[in-house]
C-alpha cells in the first residue's frame, strides 16, 4: 500500500513538471558553425530524454555481452553441482543397499562433478571399503587427512585400517596423530584404550579407563611393568584402594608394606580386603609365619572379626581350629556352613578329616567319614580363577590369560557367587 501512493505521488510530480514546463515556453537554439538549429525547450528535453535512454540502453547491452560468458559458466557449474548432489545421494543410497560397485559409479560421478571434496572422498573411501578394495579407500583417506579441514576424518579412517590389520605401532602413532587434531574427542579415547589393551601398554590403558572397579585391575598390571619400585608400589596402592575386593592387589601392595618394614600395615590391609570380599589366598598371606597352630587360629580369627559370616571365613577359622587340635570350634564352624547351604568340596573334605580325628579308625569314624566324601563327590566346587572368555581355570589371577590371550576375562569363581571380575 504505502508503495502504491508513492508511485502515485511521483507520477503526479512528474505530469506537474511537465505541464509546467510546458507553460514555460522558450527556445534551445544550437548553433554549429554557420548552421543554426532552434527547438522549443520541451522538445528539446524529449530529445535530451530519449538519446539518455538510447545511451543507457547501449551500455546495458555493452554490460550484458560482457556478462554473459560468465553466466554460461555459472549455469554449468549450478547444473555440474546439481548432478553432483544426486550422484552423491545415489552413491549414499547404494552403500546402506549394500551394493559397492554402484557406489563406486555414483562416487566418481560426484567426484567428476564437485571435485575432491571432503564428502566425495569419504564417500569414495566407504565405497572401495565396502567393495575389498582397502588399497584405494586408503588413498582417499590419505587426501582427507592431507587437508586441514577434513584431517580428523582422514585420520580415523586410516585407524580402523591399521586395527583391522592388526598394525598396533601405525595404530598408536595414527591415535595420537588424531589427538592431536581433534582433542577429547570420546570415539578415539575408546579407540585408544582399546590399543592400550591390545598392545599391553597398562599405564596407557590406566590413564584413559573409566572410573570404575576395572582400573585396580590395570593399576595392578600397570606396575608389574613399572621399573620404578616407588612409583610401582603406589600404583599397587591405587589398585587396591580403587578396588579394596581385588584380592591380587591387597596382596601385592602387603607384599610391598612388609618388604619395605612395615608388617602392621601389611596385616592391615589384607583385613581390610577380607572384610571387602574373602580370598584363601588373603589368609596364605595373613597366616604366613604362624607356626603355632594355636597361634594360627588367632590369627585366623582377627583376620575375619570384620566379616566373620562370610562361608570362606566359617570354612577358615573351621580348619585351622582342626589343624589346632580344636574338634569342637571346627564343628562348629563347618557345620555352620552346612547348615546354611554354603558349603563347598572343601567343607566336606574338612568334616572328613574332623571325624577321622574324633572317633580314630572305627566303624563308626569310617562310616561318617565315607558319607562325607561321598558328599563331597557332587558338591559345589571350591572357587577358583577361571577365564570367562575360554573356560580355562588358573592358579593365579593374570592381566591376560595366557591360554586365549584375552585381556580383562580372568575372574574369581565360586558357587556362592557371580564371578569377580579382575
Amino acid at each position: 500500500m504505502r508503495s502504491a501512493l508513492l508511485y502515485l505521488v511521483l507520477l503526479v510530480a512528474g505530469v506537474a513538471g511537465i505541464l509546467w514546463m510546458a507553460r514555460l515556453g522558450g527556445d534551445v537554439a544550437i548553433r554549429v558553425a554557420d548552421a543554426e538549429v532552434t527547438l522549443g525547450l520541451p522538445i528539446a528535453l524529449l530529445i535530451l530524454a530519449a538519446l539518455f535512454l538510447l545511451l543507457h540502453g547501449l551500455l546495458a547491452l555493452v554490460g550484458a555481452l560482457r556478462r554473459w560468458p560468465a553466466r554460461i559458466r555459472a549455469r554449468r557449474a549450478e547444473r555440474r553441482r546439481g548432478e553432483g548432489e544426486a550422484a552423491v545421494t545415489r552413491a549414499l543410497v547404494a552403500l546402506a543397499a549394500g551394493t559397492p560397485e554402484l557406489a563406486r559409479i555414483e562416487v566418481r560421478r560426484a567426484r567428476e562433478r564437485l571435485g575432491d571434496t571432503p564428502q566425495t572422498l569419504v564417500l569414495a573411501a566407504e565405497a572401495e571399503r565396502l567393495a575389498g578394495r582397502e588399497d584405494a579407500a586408503s588413498d582417499a583417506f590419505q587426501a582427507l587427512a592431507a587437508r586441514a579441514d577434513s584431517r580428523f576424518l582422514g585420520l580415523r579412517g586410516l585407524l580402523r585400517q591399521a586395527i583391522a590389520r592388526e598394525d598396533w605401532a601405525t595404530a598408536q602413532r595414527l591415535a595420537r596423530e588424531a589427538e592431536a587434531a581433534q582433542p577429547g574427542a570420546a570415539w578415539l579415547r575408546q579407540e585408544r584404550e582399546t590399543l592400550a589393551l591390545r598392545t599391553r601398554d597398562w599405564r596407557e590403558a590406566l590413564a584413559l579407563a573409566a572410573p570404575g572397579s576395572a582400573q585396580a585391575a590395570l593399576a595392578l598390571a600397570a606396575a608389574g611393568q613399572e621399573p620404578d619400585s616407588a612409583r610401582a608400589a603406589e600404583l599397587e596402592r591405587q589398585a587396591f584402594r580403587t578396588d579394596p575386593g581385588f584380592a591380587p592387589a591387597a596382596l601385592a601392595h602387603a607384599a610391598r608394606l612388609k618388604a619395605g618394614g612395615s608388617p602392621r600395615r601389611a596385616k592391615a590391609v589384607l583385613e581390610e580386603a577380607w572384610a571387602a570380599r574373602p580370598h584363601p589366598d588373603l589368609a596364605s598371606a595373613y597366616l604366613e609365619g604362624e607356626e603355632d597352630p594355636l597361634h594360627r587360629v588367632k590369627a585366623a580369627e582377627a583376620l575375619v572379626h570384620n566379616n566373620p559370616s562370610h562361608p570362606e571365613s566359617h570354612l577358615l577359622v573351621g580348619r585351622m581350629a582342626l589343624e589346632a587340635g580344636l574338634t569342637g570350634r571346627a564343628r562348629q564352624e563347618l557345620e555352620a556352613l552346612t547348615g546354611a547351604g554354603t558349603a563347598d568340596r572343601r567343607a566336606y573334605l574338612a568334616l572328613s578329616d574332623l571325624e577321622e580325628v574324633e572317633q580314630g579308625d572305627s566303624p563308626a569314624g569310617r562310616a561318617a567319614q565315607a558319607r562325607w566324601l561321598r558328599t563331597a563327590a557332587t558338591a559345589s566346587p571350591e572357587p577358583r580363577w577361571r577365564c570367562s572368555a575360554c573356560g580355562t581355570d588358573h592358579g593365579a589371577w593374570a592381566p591376560v590369560c595366557p591360554a586365549c590371550g584375552s585381556v580383562g576375562t580372568i575372574g574369581w569363581t565360586s558357587p556362592q557367587q557371580l564371578p569377580v571380575a579382575g
